[in-house]
């Protein structure tokens, strides 16, 4: 029994002597424990900051795009207001040419009408010289055959 008592005499002794640096290390511990949180919760704070001032700079680039886009749609709209200005005024042009053509079309039209009637006009009254001539001829032709005839019976009366 003087063993058992030695033995819990010693281990109060050990108790009382290793609790200051047993508490010691354990706040040591938990101080080491509380810092590495908090270092962790710094480390997320920061890293929440650099997510909004990447989320920030994601939104400044979108709306710079959209007012890229838009500024882009309205240059295009005015091209096209331009072009279609340009395809009016090109189409009138066209139309002006056209009315022009349509009208020097209709006065050669005119003119070849009155061509072809004038050579039908000398047309019909060449016609007419050479049936008259024809007409003479074939009166000459029995002119000549009469006297001939006549010849011929005058030659054989005698």
């Amino acid at each position: 029994m003087k063993r058992q008592l030695l033995t819990a005499l010693f281990l109060t002794a050990a108790t009382v002597a290793i609790s200051p640096v047993a508490n010691a290390a354990e706040t040591k511990a938990v101080e080491d424990i509380q810092s590495a949180r908090l270092e962790f919760l710094n480390n997320q704070t920061k890293a929440i900051e650099n997510v909004h001032d990447a989320r920030l700079e994601f939104l400044n680039n979108q709306t710079k795009a959209v007012e890229n886009v838009q500024s882009t749609r309205l240059a295009f709209l005015d091209n096209q207001t331009k072009a279609i200005d340009d395809i009016q005024a090109t189409r009138l042009d066209f139309l002006n040419t056209q009315t022009k053509a349509v009208e020097n079309v209709q006065a050669t039209r005119l003119e070849f009408l009155d061509n072809q009637t004038k050579a039908i006009e000398d047309i019909q009254t060449a016609r007419l010289d050479f049936l008259n001539n024809q007409t003479k001829a074939v009166e000459n032709v029995h002119q000549s055959r009469l006297e001939g005839l006549d010849a011929r019976n005058k030659s054989v009366v005698r």
